[in-house]
């Protein structure tokens, strides 16, 4: 009877024993990939409780996961003669776990090196401004040089790839300052030199409403006091027209009792009607009338 027990006791053991070594667990990220006497199988396996064959067979797992690289700043020089630093992240993930672990031996590695070549020779072919100016172009650029050595032969799936920084040297940003300063003063003077021939296109564009209407004058000046007055100024500037100062000059040269020496012969050896006023409003006209010529000063 002891006997009967004692082989009872044994054959659990070697049952739970067995199980210990045959039961495997594969997270939901994972796939298991199993080698039986060194040779892989093709059957991948899912997430989940996996049975093996003890001694015969191993599970080796492989996360599925999005991983994130960083590449070293690598110094390169671009093709337009301008050496800098760049450093760039690389986002990659297994699509094919058997040719992961069997074609390349720690992948990892193996994508960290390819990106520092790959971002090297790119940045090589490109110039400062499209490096500077047109990044997502350098970024699938360097995603396409990158995912064709890895994705058909290590099974490896380059999802991103991303530009962090361009380190310049100082005697270069210096020279990008002075650039940029220079263009945004062009573009100052090119607007207001704008500005100005906007306002002179439309200034004469009022003297000619003006001049048709002769009451405008009068109505601007009018206007102008009302601006100036509403400031609250104890001094009152009124603008003096330059017709009614012509006509007084004019006025003033008149001989005595004479016809005006500023007026000229009419037709028919006549004497013309008066001097030419210019553009006068018709209360100055009226007034120079009814005064009558004024005598010459002794």
């Amino acid at each position: 009877m002891g006997a009967v027990v004692i082989g009872v006791v044994v054959v659990l053991a070697v049952v739970v024993l067995v199980l210990a070594l045959s039961v495997r667990m594969v997270q939901q990220y994972q796939r298991g990939i199993v080698f039986r006497f060194g040779r892989v199988l093709e059957h991948v396996r899912q997430p989940g409780l996996q049975l093996i064959v003890p001694i015969a067979d191993r599970l080796v797992r492989v996360s599925m996961q999005t991983t994130v690289i960083g590449v070293p700043a690598q110094g390169a020089i671009t093709r337009d003669n301008v050496t800098l630093t760049v450093d760039a992240v690389v986002y990659y993930r297994v699509v094919d776990p058997v040719k992961a672990l069997v074609n390349v031996h720690d992948y990892p590695s193996a994508v960290l090196q390819v990106a520092q070549t790959a971002l090297r020779s790119v940045i090589g072919k490109a110039d400062l401004d499209t490096l500077l100016g047109d990044r997502d172009r350098i970024n699938a650029e360097l995603k396409s040089v990158i995912d064709a050595p890895t994705e058909k032969p290590w099974g490896l799936l380059i999802e991103r790839v991303e530009v962090k920084d361009v380190s310049l040297p100082e005697g270069m940003k210096r020279s990008m300052s002075r650039q940029a300063e220079a263009e945004r003063e062009r573009r100052a003077r090119v607007i207001a030199a704008d500005g100005e021939f906007q306002a002179s296109r439309r200034l004469a564009d009022a003297s000619r409403a003006m001049a048709a209407t002769p009451g405008a004058y009068q109505l601007r000046l009018l206007q102008t006091v009302v601006d100036v007055a509403a400031e609250k100024n104890s001094t009152l500037v009124m603008p003096f027209p330059v017709e009614l100062l012509r006509f007084f000059d004019q006025f003033a040269r008149l001989p005595d009792g004479g016809p005006s020496a500023g007026m000229g012969a009419g037709p028919g050896g006549g004497q013309s009607a008066g001097p030419d006023l210019g553009p006068l409003t018709e209360g100055v006209a009226s007034a120079a009338e009814t005064d009558g010529p004024r005598p010459a000063a002794a």
